[in-house]
């Protein structure tokens, strides 16, 4: 692979009916290359890892972008979640697809939700910033935000998934009581429903009913889920 390219880590092997690719956070401005140490990057490792452990017929992925930075107007990230996919697709074929996104990589995994093979994404403390909802028709959603977050906005969030219940009726967001942005405090609850919502949708396991009962319940209530 030549050096202006990402790096799509895969953490599973043999035959698999269906994939999640796990997306990195970054700076809003950044050429700086993303090296495999930074903190960004390995924030992630331990989801793709929990992913890759329960297996269930799915191929995990990891995606590490090129540049640290979102850099409008390229969205280099963007670009490379696009790659990503493709990737994944052109190896395991025409199968559906679960994005996993943190920070700016949940803003990376919102921008790419309309791609025809993804059918569900899971963003983690997602950097919302006057974003569009419609290409998240048919697809699930479930969003998990720390009360405490002073990077990213909790309260953007919860306005986007307000603004998603109009096109998908499988919206739910979770505050994590007493966690900031990095997910640390509380992990083993981030896996947890990282985990319960990817094999949920993706049907290799039954959908957790914490989850199934968000997706229920109108708004505020099913978008300001306690954990």
């Amino acid at each position: 692979m030549t050096e202006d390219r990402p790096r799509l880590r895969s953490l599973t092997r043999g035959d698999a009916a269906a994939a999640v690719v796990v997306l990195h956070g970054g700076r809003e401005w950044s050429m700086a290359r993303v090296a495999s140490h930074q903190l960004a990057y390995l924030r992630m490792v331990p989801f793709a890892t929990a992913l890759a452990r329960r297996g269930d017929g799915v191929g995990v992925y990891l995606l590490r972008n090129r540049y640290r930075g979102w850099n409008p107007p390229h969205e280099h990230p963007v670009q490379d979640a696009k790659w990503a996919i493709e990737q994944v697709i052109a190896e395991r074929g025409d199968i559906p697809i679960v994005l996993v996104g943190h920070s700016m990589g949940g803003r990376v995994a919102l921008r790419v939700a309309g791609h025809p093979n993804v059918v569900g994404v899971c963003l983690l403390a997602p950097w919302i910033k006057h974003e569009p909802v419609e290409q998240f028709a048919d697809r699930a959603v479930l969003i998990a935000h720390g009360d405490r977050d002073r990077t990213t906005d909790p309260r953007a969030s919860f306005r986007y998934a307000e603004r998603l219940r109009a096109v998908t009726d499988r919206v739910a967001r979770f505050d994590l009581r007493g966690e900031g942005h990095s997910m640390i405090r509380k992990a083993p609850v981030w896996t947890r429903l990282t985990t319960a919502f990817t094999f949920g949708v993706l049907g290799t396991q039954p959908l957790d009913p914490v989850i199934t009962n968000a997706w229920r319940q109108p708004a505020p209530d099913g978008l300001r889920v306690p954990m």
